[in-house]
């Protein structure tokens, strides 16, 4: 097993039946939080109506894999 991290993107806007989500890998916590960082930065970059009309949030998931095809080895984890 290996430890990867999911970065779990919701977005939730007015008079829709759901929220919106998208998951991305990434090998280390460290590069989630930065990945993360840098999400929640081009939210707020957005205008101000835009922020009025869509909610956001992100998190950092760990998780236990099995290896993943593509996605390199980690070790020390």
């Amino acid at each position: 097993m290996i430890k990867i991290w999911l970065l779990l993107m919701i977005m939730s806007t007015p008079n829709q039946p759901s929220v919106k989500y998208m998951a991305t890998l990434y090998q280390t916590e460290d590069i989630c939080m930065q990945a993360k960082e840098s999400y929640m930065q081009a939210f707020e970059a957005k205008s101000q109506e835009y922020k009025d009309k869509a909610k956001t949030d992100a998190f950092c998931v760990p998780f236990d894999s099995f290896p993943i095809k593509g996605l390199p080895l980690q070790t020390g984890a």
